[in-house]
C-alpha cells in the first residue's frame, strides 16, 4: 500500500525513476490508466511510482522496460539501483561487491546465506525478526533479498563457496516444510556447477580444533581482483579492506573450510535433513 511518508524515505534513483516514468508516459500520450492496463499494473500502482508514494518493484521496471522505454534500456539499467535502495543502509555498498563479484565464499553460523535462501525461508526470518518491519517494509526486504539470486546465473559467471554450520540446517524458521523447502533448495544450488555448498559438522568441537567460533564472514574477490571481507553482527556492518586483516581473516576462512564435510558428504547430508535422499 502506497503510503505519504514514503515520499520522505525515498531515495534519489526512486525519484530519478518517478521523472522517467511520468516523463516517458506523456511523451506517448498515455494516461495512467492506459500504462497500468499495458503493463498488468493499477493506476494507482502508476500514481504511487511517479509521486514516490510507493517505488517501482522490481516486476514493474521489467513491465516498463518494453512499453514506454524506447529502446533505451532505461528501466533495465534502473533495476538494480532500485533494488539497492531497498536493502538496509548496512548492506548497500557490499550489495554492489557482492552484485560484481568473481568470486563469493561465505561462512554462516545462524541462518542461511541470503543469496541462498528461498522466498518462504525470507519471509519467515525477515518477518519474525525484532523489531518486526511493517508488511510492505517486508516485501521490500524478501524482493530485493531474492534479488540477490542473479548472480548464480550471471554471464561472467562467478564462483560460489558457502560453508554453512550443521545446525543451520536443523533451526526451522516459520514451519518445518520452510525449512524443508530451503533444505531442497539448497541441494539444488550445490549442484551447480559453479557453487560448491560444506557443511561444519555439529561435533567438529570435539576434536579440539574448531576454527568457526568468531562467527560468520563473507569474502569477495571484485572484478578488479581486490579482496575485501565483509562482517555483520546486530544490525551493525564492518566492510574491510586492509590487505592484513583480510588476509588474517582469509585464513581463517580457509581453516574453516578444512574442517568442514567434503561438498559430497554435504550434499548427502543436506538431503537426508530434506528427506529427499537419493
Amino acid at each position: 500500500m502506497a503510503r505519504a511518508e514514503n515520499k520522505d524515505e525515498a531515495g534519489g534513483v526512486a525519484h530519478l525513476v518517478a521523472s522517467l516514468t511520468k516523463a516517458l508516459r506523456k511523451q506517448q500520450g498515455l494516461t495512467q490508466a492506459q500504462l497500468a492496463d499495458a503493463i498488468g499494473f493499477t493506476a494507482s500502482a502508476i500514481s504511487g511510482v511517479e509521486t514516490c508514494a510507493q517505488p517501482a518493484s522490481d516486476a514493474m521496471l521489467v513491465a516498463l522496460e518494453p512499453v514506454i522505454g524506447a529502446g533505451l534500456g532505461i528501466f533495465e539499467d534502473a533495476r538494480k539501483y532500485v533494488l539497492m535502495e531497498k536493502y538496509p543502509r548496512r548492506f548497500k555498498k557490499f550489495s554492489l561487491m557482492e552484485a560484481g563479484a568473481v568470486t563469493l565464499s561465505s561462512y554462516q553460523s545462524v541462518v542461511v546465506d541470503g543469496l541462498f535462501q528461498t522466498k518462504e525461508y525470507a519471509e519467515a526470518l525477515i518477518g519474525g525478526g525484532f523489531p518486526a518491519p511493517t508488511e510492505e517494509k517486508q516485501r521490500e526486504l524478501v524482493e530485493a533479498r531474492l534479488a540477490r539470486r542473479q548472480l548464480f546465473d550471471r554471464d561472467p559467471v562467478a564462483m560460489i563457496e558457502l560453508i554453512l554450520e550443521e545446525s543451520v540446517l536443523r533451526r526451522p524458521f516459520g514451519s518445518r516444510e520452510v525449512l524443508r523447502g530451503q533444505l531442497l533448495s539448497l541441494a539444488e544450488d550445490a549442484r551447480r556447477e559453479n557453487v560448491t555448498v560444506q557443511v561444519l559438522p555439529m561435533e567438529r568441537g570435539l576434536r579440539g580444533s574448531y576454527a568457526g567460533d568468531r562467527g560468520p564472514m563473507q569474502l569477495v574477490e571484485t572484478k578488479e581482483h581486490q579482496h575485501v571481507v565483509y562482517l555483520e553482527i546486530e544490525d551493525q556492518s564492518l566492510l574491510i579492506s586492509d590487505p592484513a586483516d583480510v588476509a588474517q581473516l582469509a585464513h581463517r576462512y580457509a581453516k574453516i573450510r578444512s574442517q568442514a564435510l567434503s561438498p559430497d558428504e554435504s550434499l548427502g547430508l543436506i538431503e537426508r535433513l530434506a528427506g529427499d535422499d537419493r
